[in-house]
Protein backbone atom coordinates (compact mmCIF):
# COMPACT_ATOMS: atom_id res chain seq x y z
CA UNK A 1 0.00 0.00 0.00
CA UNK A 2 1.32 3.36 -0.83
CA UNK A 3 1.86 6.14 1.83
CA UNK A 4 3.14 9.01 1.15
CA UNK A 5 5.87 10.48 3.05
CA UNK A 6 4.32 13.67 5.72
CA UNK A 7 6.12 16.76 7.26
CA UNK A 8 8.41 15.51 9.69
CA UNK A 9 9.18 12.37 9.03
CA UNK A 10 12.69 11.52 7.77
CA UNK A 11 14.16 10.78 4.36
CA UNK A 12 16.82 10.51 2.21
CA UNK A 13 17.57 11.29 -1.51
CA UNK A 14 17.32 8.06 -3.44
CA UNK A 15 20.23 9.04 -5.71
CA UNK A 16 22.41 11.61 -4.11
CA UNK A 17 24.83 13.77 -6.13
CA UNK A 18 26.60 15.62 -3.26
CA UNK A 19 27.89 15.79 0.36
CA UNK A 20 24.72 17.43 1.24
CA UNK A 21 22.08 14.56 0.21
CA UNK A 22 24.01 11.47 1.61
CA UNK A 23 22.24 13.25 5.04
CA UNK A 24 19.13 11.90 6.59
CA UNK A 25 16.31 14.96 5.76
CA UNK A 26 13.21 15.86 7.40
CA UNK A 27 10.35 16.36 5.05
CA UNK A 28 9.08 20.30 5.58
CA UNK A 29 6.48 20.13 2.83
CA UNK A 30 4.55 17.98 0.50
CA UNK A 31 3.35 18.83 -2.80
CA UNK A 32 1.14 16.52 -4.46
CA UNK A 33 -0.38 16.40 -8.02
CA UNK A 34 -4.31 17.38 -7.37
CA UNK A 35 -5.79 18.69 -4.09
CA UNK A 36 -7.64 15.23 -3.92
CA UNK A 37 -5.23 12.72 -4.12
CA UNK A 38 -2.78 10.73 -1.27
CA UNK A 39 0.24 10.53 -4.21
CA UNK A 40 2.80 13.12 -3.40
CA UNK A 41 4.05 14.59 -6.49
CA UNK A 42 7.15 16.36 -4.70
CA UNK A 43 9.05 16.72 -1.42
CA UNK A 44 10.86 19.34 0.28
CA UNK A 45 13.65 18.18 2.84
CA UNK A 46 15.59 19.84 5.34
CA UNK A 47 18.96 18.34 5.88
CA UNK A 48 21.41 19.18 9.12
CA UNK A 49 22.93 22.19 7.57
CA UNK A 50 19.87 24.43 7.26
CA UNK A 51 19.57 23.47 3.09
CA UNK A 52 16.23 23.07 1.86
CA UNK A 53 16.04 21.40 -1.34
CA UNK A 54 12.77 19.98 -3.15
CA UNK A 55 12.68 16.97 -4.71
CA UNK A 56 10.20 14.60 -7.12
CA UNK A 57 8.71 11.87 -4.96
CA UNK A 58 10.59 9.17 -7.02
CA UNK A 59 14.27 10.32 -5.67
CA UNK A 60 13.08 10.34 -2.14
CA UNK A 61 12.62 7.33 0.00
CA UNK A 62 11.61 7.16 3.93
CA UNK A 63 14.38 6.52 5.89
CA UNK A 64 15.66 6.50 10.24
CA UNK A 65 18.40 6.60 12.34
CA UNK A 66 18.27 2.76 12.63
CA UNK A 67 18.84 2.75 8.57
CA UNK A 68 22.28 5.30 9.09
CA UNK A 69 23.64 2.07 11.49
CA UNK A 70 23.05 -0.13 8.49
CA UNK A 71 24.40 2.23 6.21
CA UNK A 72 27.10 2.73 8.60
CA UNK A 73 28.18 -0.55 8.58
CA UNK A 74 28.17 -0.74 4.91
CA UNK A 75 30.39 1.82 4.47
CA UNK A 76 33.00 0.68 7.07
CA UNK A 77 32.98 -2.39 5.83
CA UNK A 78 33.98 -1.11 2.29
CA UNK A 79 36.30 1.38 3.66
CA UNK A 80 38.40 -1.44 5.54
CA UNK A 81 38.23 -4.03 2.48
CA UNK A 82 40.46 -0.55 0.21
CA UNK A 83 42.61 0.06 3.73
CA UNK A 84 43.69 -4.05 3.66
CA UNK A 85 44.12 -3.79 -0.07
CA UNK A 86 46.31 -0.83 0.11
CA UNK A 87 48.32 -2.50 3.01
CA UNK A 88 48.98 -5.47 1.23
CA UNK A 89 50.14 -3.68 -1.50
CA UNK A 90 52.34 -0.98 0.60
CA UNK A 91 53.76 -4.00 2.14
CA UNK A 92 55.99 -4.51 -1.18
CA UNK A 93 55.85 -0.58 -2.01
CA UNK A 94 56.93 1.30 1.24
CA UNK A 95 57.74 -0.01 4.23
CA UNK A 96 56.48 3.48 5.97
CA UNK A 97 53.42 3.76 4.07
CA UNK A 98 52.83 -0.15 4.73
CA UNK A 99 53.09 0.91 8.56
CA UNK A 100 51.16 4.08 8.32
CA UNK A 101 48.26 2.16 6.02
CA UNK A 102 48.28 -0.58 8.94
CA UNK A 103 47.53 2.04 11.49
CA UNK A 104 44.26 3.48 9.55
CA UNK A 105 43.39 0.07 9.70
CA UNK A 106 43.36 -1.04 12.69
CA UNK A 107 41.99 2.86 13.92
CA UNK A 108 38.85 1.96 11.80
CA UNK A 109 38.54 -1.38 13.06
CA UNK A 110 38.97 0.00 17.12
CA UNK A 111 36.12 2.87 16.10
CA UNK A 112 34.01 0.78 14.63
CA UNK A 113 34.10 -1.46 17.56
CA UNK A 114 33.65 1.32 19.63
CA UNK A 115 31.22 3.53 18.49
CA UNK A 116 29.12 0.74 16.45
CA UNK A 117 29.45 -2.42 18.47
CA UNK A 118 30.85 -4.03 15.31
CA UNK A 119 34.04 -5.93 14.74
CA UNK A 120 35.39 -5.78 11.75
CA UNK A 121 38.01 -8.90 11.11
CA UNK A 122 41.09 -7.29 9.02
CA UNK A 123 42.12 -10.54 7.63
CA UNK A 124 38.29 -10.49 6.22
CA UNK A 125 36.71 -7.39 6.81
CA UNK A 126 33.60 -8.10 4.57
CA UNK A 127 31.87 -10.45 7.08
CA UNK A 128 31.75 -7.78 10.17
CA UNK A 129 30.62 -9.87 13.27
CA UNK A 130 28.06 -8.33 15.44
CA UNK A 131 27.49 -8.24 19.21
CA UNK A 132 30.07 -7.66 22.26
CA UNK A 133 32.96 -9.71 22.69
CA UNK A 134 34.69 -10.33 25.86
CA UNK A 135 37.72 -10.14 27.00
CA UNK A 136 40.90 -8.58 25.50
CA UNK A 137 41.93 -8.53 21.78
CA UNK A 138 42.43 -11.97 20.34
Amino acid sequence: MYRSLEIGDTARVVAPSDATEHRLGTVTDVSYSTPHTTYARRYTLRFPNGTERTYPADRVARRTRADDHAALEAAFTQAAVALRDACRIAHDYDPDLSSGTASLLRRLVDLTRLRLGLTLDPAGPARPHTGTQDGGDQ
